[in-house]
C-alpha cells in the first residue's frame, strides 16, 4: 500500500475527528478576534532642553542624571492621587469601575502608560540630546490622545516644580548655613578684638616696637647716669668750695687733699652705667654696685649731719656763700629729678621688657585665634559664593531658563488601532487549530487497535491471510448510522457554536485581554 493510499484511508476514518478538533479552536479564535475591542495608542515625544544660560555664568544647583530625575517625576505622576484624578477627569475605565476597586483601576492605568527613554536623539546641529516618549493606550482614540498630552504636560509642570523646589531648598539651606557661620565669625572677631585690647603691647606685631622702646630707654638711662655723674661731681665741687669758704683757716691744709669718697662714688656710677648696657637690673653685679653706691651716699649724708655746729658761719650777707648755697640747691634738685627720672625709666624698661618676654606666649595664643578665625572666614566666603550662585540658579529656575522638558511631537488621534492585530491572531489560531486536529488524529490512531488493511494483518502475524471480507451493512444498520451521524453532527455544531459564542462574549470589550495579547502587554 502506497503512502497516498494510507493518507486517503486515514482521512476517511478520522476526517470527522479532525474537522471537529479543527473547528472547535478555530471557532473560538474567530469569535474572540471579531469581538475584541480596538485599542488605540498615542505617543508624545518630550525633549530635555539644556539650560539657556551657559553654565560658565550660572551654575545650576539641580544636578544629576536626567534618568534619575525622570524616575522621581514619574513616581510623582504615577501616584494614586494623580492617576485617580485623571481617571475621574476623563471618565476612564467606565465599564470596569463596577468590578474593580480604585486601587486596581490605578494599577491598570499605570500598565497602560508606557515611558521610553531615547538617549540617542539629536538636534539640528548634530549634538546629542536626551528625549523620551510617553504613550497611553485605550479604547477611545480621541480620549487617548488627550490623556497622553495631559500626561506630557504633567511631566513638564512637575519637572519645573521639582527643579524650582530643589533650587529653593538649596538656597534656603545655604542661607541658614551662612547665617550660622556669620554668627560664628562675629564671635571670633570679638574674641580677636578682645585679645588685642587685653594684651595691647604684647602682640607679635608690636615686638619690634617694644625692642626699639627698650633700646631707647637704655639710651636714656645711660644719658641719665652721665648727667647724674656730672651733677654729683658739680655738687662735690660746690661742697668743697663751700667748705673752703666756711673753714677758711683750714683751707691751706685741705685744699689740695683729694676727696676719696666722691671719687669712688663717681667710679661706681660709671661702672653701674656700663653694667646696665649689658645686663638687666636683676643681674647680681648690678645689684652689688647699686648697693655700694647707696652706702656711699648714706655715708656722705651722715658726715654732713655730724659736722660741728660750732663751725664758723659766715654772715648771710656774704654773696659768695649765698651763691654757692643756691648753686648747691640747684644741683641737689637736679640730682633728685635725675634719680626720679631714672626710676621712671627703669620702670618703663621693666614694663617693655615684660611685654617682650610675654610676646612668644601671646603669639602662640594669637596664632590659634587667627587660625580659627581664618578657617571660619574662608568657610564663610565659600558659603557666600555658593549662596550667591544658588540665588542666581533659583532665579534662573523661576524664570524657566534652566533645563526644561519640551514637547516636540504632541500626541495625535490615531486613525488605526494599535491592538489587536486580528490577522496575526487569526493566522495563529488557524495554525494552532490545524496542529490540534493533527494531534487528535494521531491520538485516535494510537488508541485504535483494529486492523484496517490486509497488509497490516499480514505484518502483524505469520498466519497466512487468504482474503479480506468487507462488512455487510443491513438497511437497519444504515439507518442507525445516519441517525447517529446526524446527532453527532448537530452536537458538534452546537459545541462549536457554544465555543464561538463564549469566546465572543469573553472578548467583547475586554481591553485587558487585548493588552495581554499585545506585544509588551502586561
Amino acid at each position: 500500500m502506497s503512502m497516498l493510499d494510507r493518507i486517503v484511508g486515514l482521512w476517511r476514518r478520522r476526517k470527522w475527528i479532525a474537522l471537529l478538533a479543527f473547528a472547535a479552536p478555530a471557532s473560538m479564535v474567530l469569535g474572540l478576534v471579531t469581538s475584541l475591542p480596538n485599542i488605540y495608542r498615542s505617543t508624545a515625544t518630550i525633549l530635555v532642553e539644556r539650560q539657556q544660560v551657559p553654565e560658565a555664568f550660572v551654575r545650576p544647583t539641580v544636578t544629576g542624571e536626567v534618568e534619575t530625575r525622570l524616575q522621581t517625576i514619574t513616581q510623582e505622576i504615577f501616584s494614586r492621587t494623580s492617576l485617580e484624578g485623571l481617571i475621574t477627569r476623563f471618565n476612564l475605565y467606565a465599564r470596569l469601575r463596577a468590578r474593580l476597586s480604585t486601587q486596581n483601576l490605578v494599577a491598570r492605568m499605570r500598565n497602560d502608560i508606557i515611558l521610553v527613554m531615547k538617549s540617542d536623539a539629536t538636534n539640528p546641529g548634530g549634538a546629542k540630546m536626551v528625549a523620551f516618549t510617553i504613550s497611553y493606550r485605550g479604547s477611545d482614540p480621541a480620549v487617548v490622545a488627550e490623556v497622553t498630552n495631559t500626561l506630557a504636560a504633567l511631566f513638564i509642570d512637575e519637572n519645573l516644580r521639582v527643579r524650582s523646589r530643589q533650587a529653593t531648598g538649596t538656597a534656603n539651606f545655604l542661607r541658614a548655613q551662612l547665617e550660622e557661620t556669620t554668627g560664628q565669625l562675629d564671635v571670633q572677631e570679638r574674641q580677636v578684638s578682645d585679645f588685642n585690647r587685653k594684651h595691647m603691647g604684647e602682640l607679635p606685631q608690636q615686638m619690634n616696637a617694644n625692642l626699639a622702646a627698650i633700646e631707647q630707654l637704655s639710651t636714656q638711662l645711660r644719658l641719665n647716669n652721665d648727667r647724674q655723674t656730672l651733677a654729683l661731681a658739680r655738687r662735690e665741687a660746690l661742697e668743697r668750695q663751700l667748705a673752703d669758704v666756711e673753714t677758711a683757716p683750714a683751707m691751706a691744709t685741705t685744699s689740695g687733699a683729694p676727696d676719696t669718697a666722691a671719687t669712688r662714688l663717681a667710679r661706681l656710677r660709671n661702672e653701674l652705667r656700663e653694667l646696665r648696657t649689658q645686663y638687666t637690673e636683676k643681674y647680681p653685679e648690678v645689684a652689688r654696685v647699686k648697693a655700694e653706691i647707696a652706702a656711699l651716699e648714706r655715708e656722705q649724708n651722715e658726715k654732713k649731719s655730724d659736722a660741728p655746729s660750732e663751725a664758723a658761719t659766715p654772715t648771710p650777707q656774704d654773696p659768695s656763700i649765698r651763691r654757692l648755697k643756691a648753686a648747691l640747691t640747684e644741683v641737689d634738685a637736679e640730682v633728685k629729678a635725675l634719680r626720679k627720672d631714672e626710676s621712671r625709666l627703669q620702670a618703663a624698661t621693666a614694663r617693655y621688657q615684660a611685654r617682650a618676654d610675654n610676646t612668644p606666649l601671646r603669639e602662640q595664643e594669637f596664632q590659634e585665634l587667627s587660625r580659627n578665625y581664618q578657617t571660619t572666614k574662608d568657610h564663610y566666603q565659600s558659603l557666600l559664593k555658593r549662596y550667591q550662585e544658588a540665588q542666581l540658579a533659583e532665579d534662573m529656575e523661576q524664570r524657566q531658563k534652566g533645563e526644561q522638558f519640551k514637547i516636540v511631537d504632541p500626541a495625535v488621534v490615531s486613525d488605526r488601532p494599535a491592538a489587536p492585530n486580528r490577522s496575526r491572531f487569526l493566522l495563529t489560531g488557524l495554525i494552532l487549530s490545524l496542529g490540534l486536529a493533527a494531534a487528535a488524529v494521531v491520538l485516535a490512531e494510537q488508541l485504535d487497535t483494529s486492523f484496517h488493511a490486509i497488509e497490516e494483518l499480514r505484518a502483524f502475524t505469520k498466519i497466512p491471510v487468504l482474503v479480506g471480507i468487507a462488512g455487510i451493512a443491513t438497511r437497519r444498520d444504515t439507518v442507525f448510522r445516519r441517525r447517529r451521524f446526524r446527532l453527532a453532527t448537530a452536537l458538534a455544531i452546537l459545541v462549536v457554536l457554544l465555543l464561538a459564542g463564549g469566546s465572543h462574549l469573553a472578548g467583547r470589550g475586554n481591553a485587558t485581554l487585548v493588552a495581554l495579547l499585545s506585544p509588551g502587554g502586561s
